[in-house]
């Protein structure tokens, strides 16, 4: 079975599975805020159309300027590109030809940035059982490459790694030169998050991906971030096609910047719902990862196969993520999102059904 690669587009996993897609169905693939877009988004987006008859500024100084005070640093430490992809793919481009260690379980545009820039990728599992990094033998492994991925928070486990970890392995990559690519694509969903970009100062080999799409439920509107020392973002910047950030994404971004009050109340609806999710599990005797963000591992403690979990959910229009193209997972977890009430009502309906099947 050929199985999609990314989280949404339901209908690509329904047509793997062979599996009649019902009328109605959640989606729990996607790890978007629950709330939507902002509401300035919607209540201005007539402001947004004339904005298509001209081309956008290529520097996106504004946004970048905005971004820049936000963190603290100079505008020419911040990249601002068409979403997480296309910065995963400007950093793959970087690291042509050389040995890359990815953190694993994680996000798999990772691997395939290096692997079509011809880099040897290497993996250091996690272990999801305990769910520890292995943080010694890390330290001892990236002295044997050129560069390391960490997604933090992890992404699928929702694990989240402070500050100290980050400093410790900067200052290490510094050491022997080796860059450290920290993705913090979903850090604006962690409560008391501390910054890390004052760990780039520790070596000029640090990039820090961020994304604004996850968050501001944006994500239509390719949007998000690079953040490293100067030197290192115009190398990065040379490989930036003109215009690859559309003019609407700009100003969309330079709104949601606005939000604070929104990101406070999204924070507090993911912890409420993750929680009531959480007691529900133990409850049941389902597994799931210590996640701090919207979105969580899960499985079934009560059947070594996960499939026909996975197929149950499925059938029932509850859509979780396979996990059968994460390193270290291979399919025996499923990652749900965390979202709103009225879902998570549905979701434990269905639960509740799959455990009076499954005893």
């Amino acid at each position: 079975m050929k199985w999609p690669t990314h989280g949404s587009n339901p209908q690509f996993l329904y047509e793997a599975l062979h599996l009649q897609m019902p009328e109605s169905v959640i989606d729990f693939s996607a790890n978007i805020n629950p709330l939507g877009p902002p509401t300035i988004v919607k209540d201005r987006w007539n402001e947004l159309l004339p904005l298509v008859s001209d081309y956008p500024d290529p520097t996106a100084e504004r946004l970048t300027g905005l971004l820049a005070k936000k963190e603290g640093v100079r505008n020419e430490q911040i990249l601002v590109g068409n979403g997480g992809a296309e910065l995963i793919s400007l950093v793959g481009r970087l690291l042509t030809g050389k040995k890359v260690l990815i953190v694993q379980p994680a996000f798999s545009e990772y691997e395939e940035a290096c692997r079509v820039n011809q880099c040897e990728v290497r993996y250091h599992l996690m272990d999801v059982e305990s769910w520890e990094l292995r943080l010694n033998e890390l330290l001892v492994n990236l002295r044997e490459v050129d560069a390391v991925f960490l997604c933090n928070p992890n992404n699928p486990t929702g694990m989240f790694f402070p500050k100290q970890t980050i400093e410790l392995l900067a200052r290490e990559c510094a050491k022997y030169e080796t860059f450290l690519i920290v993705d913090e694509a979903f850090y604006d969903f962690i409560e008391g998050y501390e910054s890390t970009v004052s760990c780039l100062q520790h070596g000029g080999n640090m990039i820090i991906l961020r994304s604004m799409t996850k968050m501001f439920s944006i994500p239509g509107i390719r949007l998000g971030y690079l953040i490293a020392n100067e030197a290192l973002l115009a190398k990065i910047r040379l490989s930036k096609p003109h215009w690859s950030v559309n003019a609407i994404a700009m100003k969309v971004g330079e709104w949601c910047l606005s939000e604070s009050d929104y990101v406070e109340q999204t924070i507090q609806l993911i912890n409420q719902e993750r929680e009531k999710l959480q007691s529900f599990y133990r409850e049941q005797e389902f597994s799931y990862s210590p996640s701090t963000v919207n979105f969580y591992l899960l499985k079934d403690t009560k059947v070594s196969d996960q499939f026909p979990f996975f197929r149950f959910l499925m059938e029932k229009g509850m859509i979780p993520r396979h996990t059968m193209n994460f390193p270290g997972l291979d399919g025996k977890w499923l990652r749900l999102a965390v979202k709103g009430p009225t879902e998570h009502e549905r979701l434990l309906e269905v639960m509740s059904e799959w455990r009076k099947v499954d005893s």
